[in-house]
C-alpha cells in the first residue's frame, strides 16, 4: 500500500510511520520540514493546508493519512485546523484518492451517552482549545454528506505518550474506555497499530474509532 503521511514528524506520526514501514507498506512522510521521520520512508515538505500540493502529493496513492494537529503557538487553532482539515479533503478529493484517516483527539470521547469529556467541568484548561478545534473537525467530517471519501477519525485515549509496543489494546466508539482503576491510556506505538491495522482492514468506514488498554 502506498501512503502518504502528513504530519509524518510528531510524536504520533513517527510511529505510525514505523509500524506502517514495518509492514512493508510504502510511505510518503510529509511534513513542514521536510525531515525524515525514520529510515525507510520518502520525506518531503508541504503544508497539508494547500490543496494543491495535498492533490499532488497523493496522487497514485492508496491512502492518505493525517497526524496533523492544531497550532500550538498560542493562537487560536480552531479555525485554523479546521480550514486544514478543509483543504486536505479537498485535495484528496483532487487526487482521486478515496481512503483518508485522522489522528483524532480525546476530548470529544463521551463519558456518558452525549456528554462529552471536554464539557465536562475539570476538563483540563491547557488543553481546552485544542479538544474544541478536534471536535470542530470530527464535525466536519460527520457533516460530509457523499460518499467519494472514506474516512476514519481514530481518537486516543486520554492520556498517550511514548512508551511500549504491546499489541494488546481495545477498540471503542464514541464512548471513553478506561481500565479497571478509571484510567484512559495507550503507547503511541500501540496506537500506531490499531491505527495501521484500520488503515489495512477498513473495519470503520465514515465513523469515529478509540483505542485504549
Amino acid at each position: 500500500m502506498k501512503l502518504v503521511l502528513f504530519g509524518a514528524t510528531g510524536m504520533v506520526g513517527t510511529r505510525i510511520a514505523t509500524e506502517a514501514v514495518a509492514r512493508g507498506h510504502q510511505v510518503i512522510a510529509v511534513s513542514r520540514s521536510g525531515q525524515s521521520p525514520i529510515p525507510g520512508v520518502t520525506a518531503t515538505a508541504a503544508d497539508a493546508s494547500d490543496p494543491a500540493k495535498v492533490a499532488g502529493l497523493a496522487a497514485g496513492a492508496d491512502a492518505v493519512a493525517s497526524a496533523c494537529v492544531p497550532p500550538r503557538d498560542g493562537s487560536e487553532p480552531r479555525e485554523p485546523f479546521l480550514a486544514l482539515n478543509k483543504a486536505l479533503v479537498e485535495g484528496v478529493r483532487q487526487a482521486g484518492v478515496r481512503r483518508l484517516m485522522i489522528v483524532g483527539g480525546a476530548g470529544t470521547l463521551e463519558s456518558a451517552p452525549g456528554q462529552a469529556l471536554v464539557d465536562q467541568p475539570g476538563f483540563p484548561e491547557a488543553y481546552l482549545l485544542e479538544a474544541l478545534a478536534h471536535r470542530d473537525v470530527l464535525a466536519f467530517y460527520r457533516a460530509l454528506d457523499d460518499g467519494d471519501l472514506d474516512w476514519t477519525y481514530v481518537s486516543p485515549a486520554a492520556e498517550i505518550r511514548p512508551g511500549e509496543r504491546t499489541g494488546t489494546f481495545r477498540i471503542g466508539g464514541d464512548r471513553i474506555l478506561t481500565d479497571e482503576h478509571g484510567n484512559s491510556r495507550i503507547s503511541a506505538e500501540d496506537y500506531a497499530i490499531a491505527f495501521v491495522d484500520e488503515l489495512e482492514k477498513d473495519a470503520h468506514s465514515r465513523a469515529r474509532m478509540s483505542v485504549a488498554y
